[in-house]
C-alpha cells in the first residue's frame, strides 16, 4: 500500500480503489468505531462522501477502509491558484450550506460535546472562564443541523471531473450551523485572518445569518479547540476565549 498522508497517530494508505486509515495502538478503540459510525450515518444523507467499506484490524492496529477519491484537496487548489480564491471560497461555502441542510438524528449533539470539552479544560482555563463559557453555550439556540466539526479546504477532495468529496467525519455532530461556521472561521484565522474574514462575509451573506450571531460562538469553539493541546495555537486561542462581547 502507498502512503497518502501521515497524521498524529494515524496513517492513510491507498490500496487500489480503497483508502485505508490505520490508527496507532494508542488511539482509543471507541473513537475509531465512533468515526466509522459517524461516516456511515452521514453517508445515508446522500452527501458526496467516500463510501465506508470496512472496519478491521491490520497487524494489530485498527483501520477504517473507504472508497479512494483520486484528486486534489481544495486547500491545494486554492494554494496553487490564488487569483481565483474568491470563486473557490464561494464554492466552499455553498458546499458547507448543503451539509447543513441535512439531518442525521442519531449523531451526538454538538452542545453536549462542547460542554464536555469545556469541562475538560480545568488545567488550561480557570473556573470563572469555564463557567462563563458553559453559561454562554447553554444560552445558545438548540438546532439539529448536520455539522462537520472540522470543515476546511483540506477536508474536501476535488476529483478529476471537478466534483467535491467531503472527508474526515470523526467530529460530526448535530447542532447549530453557526457553531460549525465559527469553527471554520477559527481554522482559517489560525493561518490567515484576511481569508477568514472573506469566509465569514460569504457565509453570512449566503446563509442570511447575522455576523454577530456567528461571532457569539467564537469563544466557545476556541475553547473546544484548546482541548487538542497544540502548543503553537494556545496563546492565540486563549485570547479568543477571553473575548466576551463582539462588536
Amino acid at each position: 500500500m502507498d502512503v497518502i498522508s501521515k497524521r498524529v497517530e494515524k496513517t492513510i494508505y491507498r490500496d487500489g480503489d480503497n483508502a485505508v486509515k490505520v490508527f496507532s495502538k494508542k488511539f482509543p478503540k471507541s473513537d475509531i468505531l465512533n468515526e466509522a459510525l459517524n461516516q456511515s450515518r452521514v453517508e445515508e444523507t446522500g452527501l458526496p462522501i467516500p463510501a465506508l467499506k470496512a472496519v478491521s484490524v491490520i497487524d494489530g492496529e485498527w483501520a477504517i477502509t473507504m472508497e479512494y477519491v483520486d484528486g486534489k484537496t481544495l486547500a491545494q487548489i486554492m494554494e496553487e491558484d490564488p487569483d481565483n480564491i474568491e470563486k473557490y471560497m464561494s464554492d466552499f461555502v455553498d458546499l458547507q450550506l448543503k451539509v447543513q441542510e441535512k439531518k442525521a438524528p442519531l449523531l451526538n449533539k454538538l452542545k453536549d460535546k462542547m460542554n464536555r470539552k469545556i469541562s475538560s479544560l480545568n488545567g488550561k482555563l480557570d473556573a470563572t472562564i469555564r463557567y462563563e463559557l458553559h453559561t454562554r453555550l447553554d444560552g445558545m439556540p438548540k438546532h439539529n443541523k448536520l455539522c462537520h466539526g472540522d470543515f476546511n479546504p483540506s477536508n474536501i477532495i476535488i476529483d478529476k471531473e471537478g466534483k467535491p468529496h467531503i472527508i474526515d467525519w470523526s467530529h460530526a455532530t448535530q447542532g447549530n450551523a453557526s457553531a460549525d461556521a465559527a469553527r471554520t472561521y477559527l481554522l482559517f484565522a489560525l493561518k490567515d485572518k484576511k481569508i477568514a474574514d472573506m469566509y465569514m462575509g460569504m457565509f453570512c451573506e449566503k446563509s442570511d445569518t447575522a455576523k454577530q450571531y456567528v461571532q457569539q460562538w467564537l469563544p466557545i469553539v476556541a475553547a473546544s479547540q484548546l482541548v487538542k493541546s497544540i502548543p503553537e495555537e494556545e496563546e492565540f486561542l486563549k485570547k479568543w476565549v477571553d473575548v466576551v462581547d463582539w462588536q
